[in-house]
């Protein structure tokens, strides 16, 4: 690894953070270090890797916040002495991988190696599916119902029956439902619904 590579720091504890950011200083990985997600929002990496101290939230709490600002970066969440179930949360809530604290560089490239090999494939279902959601969070309750009846392949007359609303109620509302996640026809929409994990 000889190009330099951005690394995301985000723990409250400010020994933890010192600790990293000098065990890796004079390496090609770069650290920048954040005590907590809304310091990280606020400068926003380009690129890199985020790494979390595992809270039991912030895994969570970092992937929803990627999702609403449409950017995706690979997150590794740490913790001293982690439990199997603690591992699995965090993966679960999408970390790509986690790191028993204390660890060193060794530790910190094969976890940068897994990030770059994850990126190239997940990371851009993940981008698009973060993209597609903030579409989606865009409309309204009843239109995100109509999308999920468009989605399921019904006219507007059907869409109407089963939201007890008529057809031109229903066309109103696909019209908005369009405008607003920037499709230009139905089947975009479909498209991005089913990204966003609205439908399956």
């Amino acid at each position: 690894m000889t190009q330099r590579t951005n690394l995301a720091l985000v723990d409250s504890d400010f020994r933890r953070r010192a600790a990293i950011t000098h065990a890796l200083a004079g390496t090609p990985i770069h650290v920048e270090p954040f005590e907590d997600l809304s310091e990280l929002v606020a400068r926003w990496p380009r690129d890199g890797l985020v790494l979390v101290h595992d809270d039991g939230q912030i895994v969570q709490d970092a992937i929803r916040t990627m999702t609403e600002i449409g950017q995706w970066l690979p997150l590794v969440a740490y913790g001293a002495d982690p439990s199997t179930n603690q591992v699995v949360q965090a993966v679960l809530n999408g970390a790509i991988d986690y790191l028993e604290w204390p660890f060193g560089l060794n530790e910190v490239k094969q976890a940068l190696m897994v990030a770059e090999q994850s990126s190239n494939s997940l990371g851009t279902v993940r981008l698009r599916e973060a993209m597609a959601r903030s579409r989606v969070q865009r409309l309204t309750k009843r239109e995100r119902e109509v999308l999920a009846g468009v989605a399921d392949g019904l006219s507007n007359r059907l869409i109407g029956e089963r939201l007890a609303i008529s057809p031109r109620t229903v066309e109103i509302h696909r019209a908005n439902m369009l405008n607003k996640m920037g499709a230009n026809h139905t089947s975009e929409a479909i498209r991005i619904a089913i990204e966003s994990s609205l439908v399956g």
